[in-house]
């Protein structure tokens, strides 16, 4: 009896459960219908906003900058040639590839004998055409008095003459007396007019004497300057280069035997397009003596020197296009005819223009910029100048606009932004300069030390700047990529 009770008791009880569960499944039918036969509206989008850096547009003057490469050469340069043949017999110390000489000083000595023989033979040639002339002249002297004396006798017998032709007139004298007169006069006419042969035959010699004198002065000259020109002294203060003389050798007449160079004129000669020289010549065509700055890196360290633009080639060149310039160096420590280096140049300033990241500005010429609800719109602007990494613009409406400095494909006109104001204006900190510890700051240290084909000055000046608290970030990463770090 009590086993059928509580059979029926768990027959009831399982009918229940069974029951509740039918009735949820219903209940959840009904609802998915319920949810599938409702409103199917699809959900309201939401508007993306992208974060943008802005900068507020502002015109003002700006200088810019023409950045080219060119070559550092000597404006004094000399070819040190031999204007003698013969035997070097004696060489300068300092007559050596690199060495520094100074004006004056005497660089190569070539054997001096024969021109020393010509010279003693200019000097007595000299001597017999001065003796010569003082011969010449006395006998000039001579045939003048024997012209005199000739003259003389040819008046006395023109007078005798003139006496037998009295006599014969008045009937005391003979006629051969008389011819015998005659003929005495005719003689002393012909020796007068052979002493006048003979004074000019003096006079002529006198000439050819004092001819003669003059080109014995010219011979011994021309022997005094080759006998000079066995010497080769330095024209000025420099350095030799291409030096391959060695003392014994015999060198021919005009052989090249170094070059001096002066590194103190130096010149930066670079070349630009048309369009660069253009923007540096004044309202009359002439070049502008604009600044110029150059620099050259050297083992991680920069050396710079500034100058002024001088001159520009007369010519483009045979095959080549734009225009080379020369700019007169300043003191330029540390730079050698042959480097190469960047050259700046600071074009006339250019007004009423605005400078943007070269990011902001698209293909077509135009830019994003804010409208009042932080929305974009494009607005078109004239490219003036492109600087490197920034471009110098002009457009109507854009004073004052705050303007995308980074154009991406997601941004265009009516889409809103989100203007990064204070990151983009306020600017970022100083990434130029590094603060190192002090096991980096020795490793570098160790690294310029053991260079030993830096130059004296120039490691002096690393050390220097890596000495510092703060330290240039462009030194330390050449000097770490030249190290393999």
């Amino acid at each position: 009896m009590r086993f059928l009770r509580q059979s029926l008791l768990g027959v009831f009880l399982a009918s229940v459960a069974l029951a509740l569960l039918i009735w949820a499944g219903q209940l959840v039918i009904e609802a998915v219908q319920a949810r599938m036969a409702g409103d199917r509206k699809p959900p309201a989008a939401r508007e993306r906003v992208f974060a943008v850096n802005v900068q507020r547009a502002e015109y003002g003057t700006v200088t810019p900058v023409l950045e080219a490469f060119g070559q550092i050469q000597s404006r004094r340069t000399l070819e040190l040639r031999a204007a003698m043949g013969g035997r070097v017999i004696d060489l300068s110390d300092n007559f050596v590839e690199g060495g520094t000489v100074a004006m004056g000083e005497v660089l190569v000595r070539i054997d001096p004998a024969k021109p020393q023989t010509e010279l003693d033979r200019a000097r007595s040639d000299l001597m017999d055409a001065e003796a010569e002339e003082r011969d010449a002249a006395r006998a000039l002297i001579l045939a003048g008095d024997e012209l005199q004396a000739a003259a003389d006798q040819s008046a006395l017998r023109a007078q005798a003459m003139k006496r037998q032709q009295n006599l014969v007139e008045r009937g005391v004298g003979s006629a051969a007396a008389a011819e015998t007169a005659e003929l005495a006069d005719a003689q002393a006419r012909q020796a007068v007019l052979a002493r006048r042969i003979a004074v000019a035959q003096a006079e002529a010699r006198v000439d050819q004497a004092a001819t003669r004198l003059a080109r014995a002065q010219l011979a011994l000259e021309q022997a005094e300057r080759d006998l000079t020109e066995t010497e080769v002294t330095a024209r000025f203060d420099g350095t030799l280069s291409g030096v391959t003389l060695v003392e014994g050798r015999l060198v021919a007449v005009n052989e090249k035997l170094a070059e001096l160079v002066d590194a103190r004129a130096l010149e930066v000669v670079f070349r630009v397009s048309t369009a660069q020289h253009t923007r540096l010549l004044d309202a009359a065509g002439r070049l502008i003596g604009a600044p110029v700055e150059i620099e050259l890196d050297v083992a991680g360290a920069d050396l710079t020197a500034t100058g002024t633009i001088s001159r520009d080639s007369a010519a483009a060149g045979e095959g080549q296009s734009g225009r080379v310039i020369y700019a007169r160096l300043d003191a330029a420590p540390g730079f050698k005819p042959g480097d190469f280096v960047t050259v700046r140049v600071e074009e006339p300033p250019l007004a009423d223009v605005v400078r943007l990241p070269a990011s902001a500005l698209d293909a077509a010429g135009t830019v994003l910029v804010l409208d009042s609800e932080d929305r974009l719109e494009q607005l078109p602007v004239t490219l003036i100048r492109r600087q490197g990494d920034a471009v110098l613009i002009r457009g109507e409406g854009l004073a004052g606009r705050e303007v995308v400095l980074g154009r991406t494909p997601l941004l265009g006109p009516g889409i809103r932004v989100r203007p990064l104001r204070d990151e983009a204006q306020a600017g970022s900190p100083d990434l130029s300069m590094l603060e190192l510890s002090d096991e980096r700051r020795a490793r570098l240290v160790a690294l310029v030390e053991a260079n030993e084909r830096m130059p004296s000055e120039v490691k002096a000046k690393v050390l220097g700047q890596l000495a510092e608290t703060r330290v240039p970030a462009r030194l330390v990463a050449r000097l770490e990529d030249r190290a393999g770090g």
